[in-house]
């Protein structure tokens, strides 16, 4: 049957006059992305692991502890969290995949931390505009409900293999999540409260600072959350275009159909998702 629209014609060929066009600015962040990711690599592997663990299990210890660190009721909030850090990564380090992990946790990190620049000021945007609401709805819908394989084919033609599409096509899939919890913890600060503020004579921007973003702290925190886990289920996919870390061991498990490889490198995965979740959700109750 004959196409009556071939819209995948016209997307590539949009996409191929943005590469065009920007061919600069896809070098510029790629450089920026590889180097941000090579460096937190080269400065977390020169770090002795046992370090890492003991700085991992404290602040597991501490965000589930709080105030209550130096007593026996803190002892039982944070003292299961903590003993599984120490037993959970030291299990990654003697299995022989720590440096995998570091390379996992990084690009999970950087991933993060971009798409946080670009969800939370898209949240409050969408919070404060109906306008931009309506329009920005519909693309978290669109990014949410396409395979996520799907953002491997753009990450590539733009930057190749390596680090950078697995960060870029982490990015995209998991920024969705961050945007509407941010729009929801903002749109759901009760309007009294708004009101009271303007009745004091406070301007929109302290409005937004000091009542809306500290009062919608809890759930855009939810929203970190989501972000981490889905940039850790995106590992694996990242690894065909050439992300290192776990997610390539797994991979690799797969093209060798290695039972053994792929499980403990699995595990691993399993192990820094845990970790990452426990310590987010408690910092978010608090």
């Amino acid at each position: 049957m004959e196409k009556l629209i071939d819209l995948g014609t016209i997307i590539e060929s949009g996409i191929n006059k943005l590469e065009e066009n920007f061919s600069g600015l896809w070098g510029a962040v790629d450089d920026i992305i590889s180097w941000t990711v090579h460096s937190m690599n080269d400065v977390l592997l020169g770090i002795p692991f046992y370090i890492i663990i003991a700085f991992v299990a404290l602040g597991a210890y501490y965000a589930n502890a709080g105030k209550n660190a130096f007593k026996i009721e803190g002892l039982k909030k944070g003292g299961g969290l903590t003993l599984f850090v120490i037993l959970g990564l030291f299990l990654v380090f003697a299995m022989g995949y720590w440096e995998e992990s570091i390379q996992t946790t990084t690009l999970v990190i950087v991933s993060t931390l971009i798409a946080l620049i670009f969800s939370i000021p898209l949240g409050i945007l969408a919070a404060r505009s109906k306008t931009a609401d309506v329009i920005i709805r519909p693309i978290l819908d669109l990014m949410q409900t396409m395979p996520a394989f799907v953002y491997l084919i753009p990450a590539i033609f733009f930057f190749s293999v390596g680090n950078t599409p697995g960060v870029v096509a982490t990015v995209i899939f998991s920024l969705p999540p961050a945007v509407r919890l941010t729009c929801l913890g903002i749109q759901n600060v009760p309007s009294d409260v708004i009101e009271a503020g303007r009745a004091f004579g406070a301007t929109e921007k302290q409005i937004l600072f000091k009542i809306q973003l500290p009062l919608a702290k809890p759930t855009i925190l939810a929203g970190i959350n989501q972000v981490i886990l889905l940039a850790l289920s995106m590992v694996v996919i990242a690894s065909m275009v050439g992300a290192k870390g776990l997610g390539s061991i797994v991979y690799q498990g797969i093209q060798q159909n290695d039972i053994a490889k792929g499980f403990e490198s699995g595990l691993g995965i399993v192990i820094l998702a845990i970790i990452l979740d426990r310590i987010t959700q408690a910092i978010a109750k608090k």
